[in-house]
């Protein structure tokens, strides 16, 4: 289905009972909903899975100028009262992890827990800097090559590798680009420590985009926190490691919460 918000259509599909708990997933960056198409496949033998494309990814239309950090907080909202869903848990992929702790931390009655799956929460370095906002800039296919290639380092995964470019082919340069300086504005750190739902931190060891320390201190950074590292997986253990991810999930917060 299309939500529609302002100007904007929203892309969601859902699957699984809707009398079951709900869990709302979000992509990274210019990933779309399709990110958590296998574990939600596999969790919604229990669950209400609920993904959507955001801004700038995926199916979902929306100018580029409304590709900002508080839209894309409110978007999680928009398709959680499209669907009729009073709370959920919200899980959340490299920079969507953004998204969802800005959500938890504006409306955290409506979000009972969280996954975060290599988890992108802060960037360090300033747009001026940035080596890779120049490439997308100046070299963007070179430089999304590249980026698949990175996020996929796991072997015999090339079929992977075709499947995450047809998913990132889709997003517009201009869209890249404004979901990267979206993703650079936002400084979260000082609020973790007002999370209190129950949150699954998942990371890939071999994650060369998003360290297992940036890992490590998210998750000592949530008071209710539980880090699970995923031995030699990438920055996309949705896609190459799918039952590890499903069934953590499943261990953390149970067939049903």
């Amino acid at each position: 289905m299309f939500v529609t918000v302002g100007n904007a259509k929203i892309y969601a599909t859902s699957f699984g009972s809707t009398t079951s708990p709900v869990i709302l997933g979000i992509g990274g960056w210019i990933g779309s909903w399709e990110l958590w198409a296998e574990p939600f496949s596999i969790l919604s033998q229990n669950w209400h899975t609920i993904a959507y494309d955001h801004r700038g990814a995926g199916a979902t239309i929306a100018p580029v100028e409304s590709i900002t950090f508080e839209r894309l907080v409110d978007d999680v909202f928009a398709v959680l009262d499209a669907y009729t869903v009073e709370d959920c848990v919200l899980a959340a992929e490299s920079a969507g992890t953004l998204t969802a702790l800005g959500a938890a931390l504006k409306y955290p009655h409506r979000i009972t827990g969280l996954v975060i799956v290599d988890g992108l929460f802060y960037r360090e370095t300033p747009p001026e800097k940035d080596l890779f906002l120049l490439g997308l800039r100046q070299a963007y296919p070179a430089t999304l090559d590249r980026f698949v290639e990175a996020c996929v380092p796991e072997p015999d995964s090339d079929h992977i590798k075709r499947w995450g470019h047809q998913i990132i082919d889709r997003a517009s340069q201009e869209a890249a680009i404004a979901l990267h300086l979206a993703a650079s504005k936002p400084d979260l750190r000082n609020d973790l420590h007002r999370i209190s739902q129950p949150t699954l931190i998942i990371h890939g060891e071999a994650d060369v985009l998003v360290s297992v320390e940036d890992a490590r201190r998210l998750a000592k950074t949530i008071p209710n926190a539980k880090l699970k590292v995923l031995p030699g997986a990438g920055h996309v253990p949705t896609m190459t490691r799918p039952f590890e991810v499903a069934r953590e999930i499943t261990r953390f917060f149970g067939p049903e919460t």
